[in-house]
This record gives C-alpha cells, structure tokens and sequence, in this order.
C-alpha cells in the first residue's frame, strides 16, 4: 500500500510515528510532500521518503490532506491535475466536507473525512471517520485501522463529522481550561502546584475510566459523589448558578457554527 501525506505538522507526525512503530510499518509506502524543508526531512526517521513536489504522490492509493482548513483550496488546485481517480482521499482538515473535493477531484472521488485530536501524539487519540458513497468498505477499514493505531476511534455518518469536533476534536482545549481553573485555585489556597497537578490528573484519569467502564448513566455517576447537605453537592450547586451546562452547549454551538463556516 502506498500512502501519500500532504503537511507534516503535529497531527500527521503524530500519525507517521504510529504507522513506524506498528507491524503496518513494512507494508506501507509512506510519501510526504511538505513546504517546510526541516518537517520534511524530520519525516525519515518514521520511514517517509520527503517528496519536492505534490506530483510524486501521484501513484499512492491513500492520499493524507493534512493541512490547515484554509490551506485546502491550494493544495486542492495543485493536485488537481495530478491526482488518480481512485486514490482514496483521507481529509483532516477540521470543517471540510467530502464536497469539497469532489467538486474539484471528480463526483468519483473516494473521500473519508477525520476528526482526530492532539492526544494522537501520545497515541491517547480519539478519532471520529466518516465517508462518502465511493469509499469501498475494504478502504474504509484500513483508513480505520491507521488511525486505530493512535488511541480509540468511532464512526460517524458524513452529516455529523462538523457537530462532532466539539466533541472530540476541539474538547481537550476546553478540558484544559477547565483544568486550569481548578489549578489555579489550589495555587491561590496554597496546596503545591505538583501534588494539585498529579491528583487533579489522576482525577481525571478515573472519572474518564468510570465514564467508560462502569456502565452507569453520567447522572448516576454525579449523585454518587455528591452527598445530602455535602462539599460536593455545594460545589455543583455553584455550577449550576454559574450555568455551566449552557456555557458548555454554547462552546460547543460556537465550535459547530465555525466548522460549517469553514466548509463554505
């Protein structure tokens, strides 16, 4: 198989590193057409061979657009005339529908569309799929299996992969910030920055794992910490005047209203 990487930023490093480090890694072609001569080269040590022009990824059956949502129409202009007709287009560029390329590829064109997010790089990932009618399900796999190889995945039909950036893709910003909140706290009441940094993480870690593992409904879940008159139920009551629940749903509608902006 031979798979073509257009961008070598965080993400599709993140991606490279995992396809080197796994049993795919012999049976895979990796080609890498980047504009940052430095990213190129830093590309073989995962096994990719540095590509001078967009051209040289003509023969590859899977094709990686991995730049920015703004830089699509460029790099689209410029493989147009070389690109194969059943080179199966894997886009995760964050907003970007399959339209958008086959409106310039062809209405043939095989396009799966991704939303990982950053903790790929630690191969914590968790990664959302979808695709267009043309994609084989046979491709289909493989595309997941890629990307299996960086943390969990799920898959989507095409009409939620904008409403599924909030998410997936766009969250861990928003955990951070949230995180950032609680640590700044214990900063101000004096507890070591460390030791509030090891217990929130690990906090987090568990909720996470009790989310995921206990099969119990979230609202089950929160009544179990929050005790009858207790610290807990204080704090959630403080939440909920602050309208944490609408401030989240309005985060996540402003992150969905960008995507479908971009897609334009």
């Amino acid at each position: 198989m031979r798979l073509g990487v257009i961008g070598a930023g965080n993400m599709a490093s993140a991606i490279l590193r995992a396809i080197a480090d796994s049993e795919k890694s012999s049976t895979i072609t990796r080609l890498v057409y980047e504009i940052d001569p430095d990213k190129a080269e830093a590309t073989r040590a995962w096994g990719c061979t540095p590509c001078e022009t967009m051209d040289k990824l003509a023969d590859a059956d899977y094709l990686l657009i991995a730049v920015k949502p703004q830089a699509v129409d460029g790099v689209l202009r410029e493989l147009a005339p070389c690109y194969r007709a059943d080179t199966v287009i894997v886009s995760i560029a964050a907003g970007i529908s399959s339209e958008r390329y086959t409106a310039v590829l062809g209405d043939d064109t095989p396009v799966v569309t991704v939303m990982p997010n950053t903790p790929l790089m630690l191969r914590k990932g968790a990664t959302a799929l979808a695709k267009n009618d043309t994609v084989s399900d046979e491709a289909f796999q493989t595309v997941c299996d890629i990307f299996a190889l960086s943390g969990v995945i799920g898959v989507l039909p095409e009409n939620k992969m904008k409403e599924i950036i909030a998410i997936n893709g766009s969250s861990p910003a928003f955990i951070y910030l949230f995180a950032k909140s609680f640590l700044d706290y214990a900063a101000e009441v004096g507890i070591d920055p460390d030791t509030a940094r090891t217990l929130f993480c690990g906090t987090l870690n568990g909720a996470a794992e009790m989310l995921t593992s206990s099969g119990k409904p979230v609202d089950e879940l929160i009544r179990a910490v929050c005790s009858p008159g207790g610290t807990t139920l204080a704090g959630m009551d403080a939440l909920y005047t602050g309208r944490l629940p609408e401030t989240v749903r309005a985060a996540c509608e402003a992150c969905t209203k960008r995507a479908y902006e971009l897609s334009k």
